[in-house]
């Protein structure tokens, strides 16, 4: 096993020479305990992964990108990796990290690392792909992990920038990152190297990431479609006593037609639950007369549906009930027609939020479409005058957001302006949410005062009906494609549900 040696002091210069550049790339050595069991087919061709590398590369310009993947497991759950490290590698295996050098915006070298594991832990874990097999297996040189921090010395002491992959799970909680190995090595580089630059290539991957190449939308689209048969099994799942038996039946749908695992933590609120956005506890009783709000989906070769649909526990919905379901479907057929190549994504979902302030106004939720409130949250009212109308209490959420490797993936554009593409995929939904905890909350001043006493008696008539409405969604070169075909009008579901099948003790 040979180590990257240390170039020598004249060596630090920002020019980067071929003879330098060659310390990304050593001969493979072969790591590994056994000859490596056959590998899965993998997903994309070589030359769909090269172009995924080549498009942060261009990004970056020049300098080291440093991506790692997750870490083994501890314990008895299973192992996924992380989504910007699977679009980079499609390298599946714990304890590994991607290594490229860019000159000119292009890639000249790239280097997989990957862990060893010893054979007893192999006959529990199962065996990996090493250094030896990772060109057959990834298309990547590989080497192992140990090697990893002397390569990165020797680019570092060169003076090429650093740009470093968060390794997180999600975007959506990168700010809390400051433990992961990535943050550790990037410390690491920070103190021995402070003449190095580092830079955040998270941007860079998320852009690439953005456009949906062909292969990608036909995993999306089955992803889709396994997820709306979980939620057509759950409408058709008799007499369940519990939120949980409602899971079950969208989760096994999902296992049975090949999802590696719910693409998220399945939502299952009934009742008062059902205005929580983010509920997963999915443990209590559900009863006749409670809505349910079903937000689940599986993941199929790493990619993610994201689907919600709101049912009535009794098979058929209140005429209070309609009158909430109806308003939220009304403004997620609205943003459909605003989301359209070229079409920009704030209209659609103003378009919705219009919808759905005036039904709240003539159902007598708010005082009018720009009557105002003083939320419990902190907002400055005069910069986000939109933030404090009281409609924004009923319906706190946005509408859309991409979906791919990760249930809020990157959408092609960004910023107030961005428009739909050809290539996007996403969700459209909507919700409006009622109980009187929303109205508890506020805090005492007379603007809220006056709110309360306008809207309560209307606020109990549609107490604790939550109702969101959720599709999944690609722009191609014909336009729109909704690809999650679960029934979504109420008599569609209401019929759906009269086929249900008791369950068997």
């Amino acid at each position: 096993m040979s180590a990257c040696p240390r170039p020598a002091r004249r060596a630090r210069a920002a020019t980067v020479t071929r003879a330098a550049l060659a310390l990304a790339t050593p001969a493979l050595l072969a790591v590994g305990v056994a000859p490596l069991a056959a590998q899965p087919a993998p997903t994309f061709p070589a030359a769909e992964m090269a172009a995924r590398r080549a498009a942060v590369a261009e990004r970056v310009g020049d300098g080291v990108v440093l991506a790692f993947g997750a870490r083994a497991t501890v314990g008895f759950s299973g192992f996924f990796q992380l989504a910007a490290f699977r679009y980079l590698t499609e390298c599946n295996e714990p304890d590994a990290a991607f290594v490229m050098v860019v000159r000119d915006k292009r890639p000249v070298s790239t280097t997989l690392f990957l862990s060893p594991i010893d054979a007893r832990t192999a006959f529990y874990d199962g065996f990996r792909a090493d250094s030896a097999s990772a060109l057959a297996t990834f298309g990547l040189p590989g080497r192992p992990y140990a090697a990893l921090a002397g390569v990165i010395d020797s680019l570092a002491a060169l003076g090429l920038t650093v740009h470093h992959i968060p390794d997180v799970e999600t975007m959506d909680f990168a700010r809390n990152d400051t433990l992961t190995r990535g943050q550790e090595a990037v410390k690491t580089i920070a103190r021995r190297f402070p003449q190095v630059a580092i830079r955040n290539a998270m941007p860079h991957v998320l852009a690439a990431r953005a456009r949906k190449s062909e292969r990608e939308l036909a995993l999306i689209r089955k992803a889709a479609e396994i997820s709306s048969e979980g939620h057509r099994a759950a409408m058709l799942t008799a007499n369940p006593l519990h939120e949980y038996e409602l899971r079950a039946a969208l989760e096994y749908e999902f296992t049975r037609r090949g999802s590696e695992r719910p693409a998220y933590g399945s939502i299952v609120g009934a009742g008062q639950n059902g205005t929580t956005l983010h509920y997963m506890r999915d443990s209590d009783p559900v009863k006749p007369g409670d809505l349910v709000v079903m937000d689940a989906a599986g993941e199929y070769r790493g990619y993610a549906a994201d689907i919600t649909r709101t049912i009535p526990v009794s098979g058929t919905f209140t005429a209070a009930q309609k009158q909430i379901y109806a308003l939220v479907l009304d403004a997620q057929k609205r943003a459909e027609a605003m989301s359209k190549p070229g079409m920009r994504v704030r209209a659609a979902a103003d378009s919705s939020v219009a919808v759905r302030t005036r039904g709240l106004t003539a159902l007598g939720l708010i005082m009018s479409d720009t009557a105002t409130f003083d939320p419990p949250w902190r907002v400055d009212c005069a910069a986000q005058p939109m933030q404090c109308r009281q409609a924004n209490l009923w319906m706190i959420h946005g509408i859309t957001h991409g979906i791919g490797l990760a249930v809020h993936d990157p959408l092609q554009g960004t910023g107030p302006d961005a428009t739909f593409q050809v290539g996007d995929a996403f969700t459209i939904e909507p919700g409006i949410y009622i109980s009187t905890r929303a109205l508890d909350v506020l805090p005492d001043t007379p603007r809220n005062r006056a709110f309360i006493a306008a809207v309560k008696a209307n606020v109990l008539k549609y107490q604790n009906t939550g109702v969101r409405i959720e599709d999944d969604y690609v722009i191609t070169d014909k336009g729109l494609e909704r690809i999650s075909l679960v029934p979504r009008e109420i008599d569609e579901i209401e019929a759906l549900m009269k086929r249900r099948r008791a369950i068997t003790p």
